[in-house]
């Protein structure tokens, strides 16, 4: 102290700098931070210096940025340069369902649930950006990375992301929405070039993307792998600067995709700000240091010090990042978070009830009655493996993981027995990244037999139980590769006809992210979509399956009975064409906006179970739908409401959705497009209404020639209903 106060008056600072005062608005901070930065700093903070992290700006006291794989959990430490496992023991985390289970809620409060709560686990791992959520659009049932998605709707997706990006944010943790855009399959991801028109475009593929950014207020973008326009996604001029940046007025950061930036020139001038994972291995990668040989780094450098490009674009990509660190690493106030706690995993639980869709129950077979069940088998791979680990970056370290069979043992009263039978073997593995379940699945018995010894105890049985469906190994709900067909892998349709004919009493249990085949549906009474739950999926299941929960969820999706039947596939452009001179591949979107329902309703193509299909334990009837006018002002709005009674003899929810149509257009619109839904819980006997306000906006198409969203006057069909194939009142209302 003595020697402070020797110093000369002038050489004590009166005040702290504007970016340090966290007192200071934040652009104030930013630019103050700018103004006092050096060239080199400036290009250090907007690439990786390690597999996870940037730097920050030590001489000013600014922090590294520290960023994590999402979206259902935060991924365990990994060596500095490597993917390989850091070895901690501090690194578990509680797993969430994924992102399908959460859509398949219809309930934006079980999003603002999960991002607060996963949030609050990033916050106290020290993350400053989560990967994740992800709203690409499910366009095709053989995406591996459909599960981590909110399915095919961008109404659905949409209303589901914003409360989760503004959750997650509360706690000082940057969402990173993903993969901007188009990256709809996972083969040739790299090198696929996506063709489509406008109208698709703003119709279908960005609108969850907008809301995320202008609704939401998210702090950064991952940009994808695949291509535009033949340009990469990571610097793509229309998609970042254009539309990301000019249209929608993000001042976030975009961040790459690991390994997605090709170019120096491109990513300085098409909008990329923050270059990660450039070469898997930063270190040993060809060079002494690859992080500063990153397209971002000593490339750029270089071409500034030689004259060759400016420093405007490297001031905004720096203001970018700055703005970014300001607003999650600079900022205290938002504590400490926790992990692995009872509330993250009784929220954990509640998605994954509130997400589980129960497909079909004839004779009321579900919930399994356990004052007359005594015996009840359960058979499957999927009832005993764990789920958590596999399908590629969302893959996690856990403090635990809750099996189907072991819910089920948990939740019966003592006197009934549950009894197990593998049924199918399918992958025994269980490692990724080198987390392990420390699973032994090994068994060394036929498919024959297998089934055999299945049906031997099914005979026997009060009740069968199958649990089946995909897992996360490559080829099936997995990161990098996209699945062969629509159909159950490891034979397992076969086993599922023996049990149902073995025995009346039987279920099936879906556990996958994606549609599948059922060519044996008119056999089995009851069947349940059960998604990947995360750490709590054997209690969410069995609260299902005993009737503990009376199910709610809705297909976030639409199930064909072939893959025929899904317009990507229909069209025949899946999986597109590899130039005769190129590695690059076309893939058109032949389909256009009739995507999932669109092309199912509009093409007249049954579904096995279509969007927003989902059953519940009690019954629901509707009423009349009504509205306050019969006309519409172009600047004004109409009330449509509709009265569901609960006619059953439990407490339930349903989802009412409601659907716009244009029967007479200038242009081709889809049969109907979802443009709301309300979740009513009602006692037996209850009565609610659903209110839903419609706007000129919810008429409008794109129109790609105008470059703007048209609603044309005249009579417009409002459908109120529980799925899209089941319409329970309509009415028409006109547009002046």
């Amino acid at each position: 102290m003595a020697a402070l106060l020797a110093l000369p008056a002038a050489a004590i600072p009166k005040k702290r700098p504007v970016y340090t005062d966290p007192s200071a608005p934040i652009e104030q901070r930013v630019e103050d931070a700018l103004s006092r930065m050096t060239l080199e700093e400036k290009v250090a903070i907007i690439h990786a210096q390690s597999k996870f992290s940037s730097a920050g700006v030590p001489r000013l006291g600014i922090p590294e940025l520290w960023t994590t794989d999402g979206p259902h959990g935060i991924r365990p430490e990994v060596l500095w340069d490597e993917w390989d496992q850091a070895g901690w023991t501090n690194d578990s985390c509680v797993a969430f369902p994924a992102l399908t289970c959460l859509a398949a809620s219809w309930d934006p409060e079980m999003a603002l649930m999960y991002g607060t709560a996963i949030g609050e686990e990033a916050r106290y791992r020290g993350k400053d950006v989560l990967l994740g959520p992800g709203v690409n659009i499910y366009r095709t049932p053989l995406n591996g990375r459909n599960f981590e998605y909110m399915g095919e709707d961008p109404y659905l997706a949409s209303k589901m992301v914003v409360p989760y990006v503004q959750a997650l944010q509360n706690n000082g943790v940057a969402a990173c929405v993903k993969h901007y855009a188009l990256n709809n399959n996972e083969v040739n991801r790299h090198t696929t070039n996506v063709i489509l028109d406008d109208r698709a475009l703003y119709e279908i593929y960005l609108p969850a993307f907008k809301a995320a950014v202008q609704e939401g207020g998210a702090w950064s973008i991952m940009a994808a792998y695949n291509l535009y326009g033949d340009e990469h996604l990571c610097h793509n001029k229309r998609m970042l600067n254009d539309i990301l940046k000019g249209e929608w007025g993000f001042d976030g950061a975009v961040i790459s995709d690991w390994g997605g930036v090709h170019d120096t020139p491109q990513a300085i001038a098409n909008g990329m700000d923050l270059e990660f994972g450039s070469w898997t291995n930063g270190l040993s990668a060809g060079t002494r240091n690859a992080y500063d040989n990153y397209f971002l780094a000593k490339p750029y450098l270089d071409l500034i010090r030689s004259g060759k490009v400016g420093t405007d674009e490297l001031d905004d990509k720096a203001r970018r990042v700055l703005r970014l660190i300001f607003r999650t690493a600079m900022d205290s106030k938002y504590g400490y978070g926790s992990l692995c706690s009872d509330e993250h995993y009784a929220i954990a639980r509640r998605i994954g009830d509130e997400g589980i869709v129960l497909l079909k129950n004839d004779k009321a077979t579900l919930p399994v009655d356990v004052a007359k069940a005594k015996k009840i088998l359960v058979v499957g791979e999927n009832a005993i493996k764990m789920m958590t680990v596999g399908g590629g970056s969302s893959s996690l370290k856990v403090q635990h993981e809750i099996s189907p069979l072991d819910g089920l043992r948990a939740a019966v009263p003592a006197d009934v027995t549950v009894d197990f039978e593998r049924g199918y073997v399918g992958d025994v593995t269980g490692e990724y990244n080198g987390v392990t379940t420390g699973q032994n699945l090994a068994d060394s018995r036929s498919p024959e037999q297998l089934i055999a010894d299945a049906v031997a105890k099914a005979a026997d049985a009060d009740f069968v139980i199958f649990f089946g469906g995909l897992n996360k190994s490559a080829g099936q709900d997995c990161e990098d590769a996209d699945r062969a067909g629509l159909e159950l892998p490891y034979g397992q349709d076969a086993v599922i006809e023996a049990l149902a004919a073995a025995n009346p009493n039987f279920a099936v249990v879906n556990i996958s992210g994606n549609a599948v085949a059922m060519p044996w549906v008119k056999k089995v009474p009851a069947i349940v979509q059960a998604w990947f739950l995360g750490s709590e999926a054997g209690n969410s299941i069995a609260d299902v399956l005993l009737g503990a929960v009376n199910p709610s969820g809705k297909l976030p999706m639409t199930f064909p009975v072939a893959l025929a039947d899904n317009g990507a596939h229909a069209t025949g452009s899946y999986p597109g064409v590899k130039r005769a001179d190129s590695h690059i591949v076309d893939l058109e979107y032949k389909e256009g906006i009739l995507v999932g329902y669109r092309w199912h309703d509009t093409k007249k193509v049954k579904p096995l179970f279509a969007f927003g299909h989902g059953l519940s334990y009690t019954d629901f009837a509707y009423g009349k739908a009504t509205a306050d006018a019969t006309e519409m002002a172009a600047d004004g709005t109409i009330t449509i409401t509709v009265p569901v009674t609960n006619t059953g003899a439990r407490e339930g929810e349903e989802v009412v959705q409601l659907y716009i149509s244009d029967p007479k257009c200038t242009v081709m619109r889809p049969a109907k497009e979802l443009k709301g839904f309300a979740k009513l819980k009602l006692k037996p006997g209850e009565t609610r209404e659903a209110k839903f306000t419609v706007k000129a906006d919810d008429l409008s198409y794109f129109d790609a020639d105008k470059h703007e969203w048209v609603a044309e006057p005249g009579q417009f069909i409002a459908s109120v209903g529980a799925a899209s194939d089941d319409i329970k009142s309509t009415l028409k209302f006109n547009l002046k």
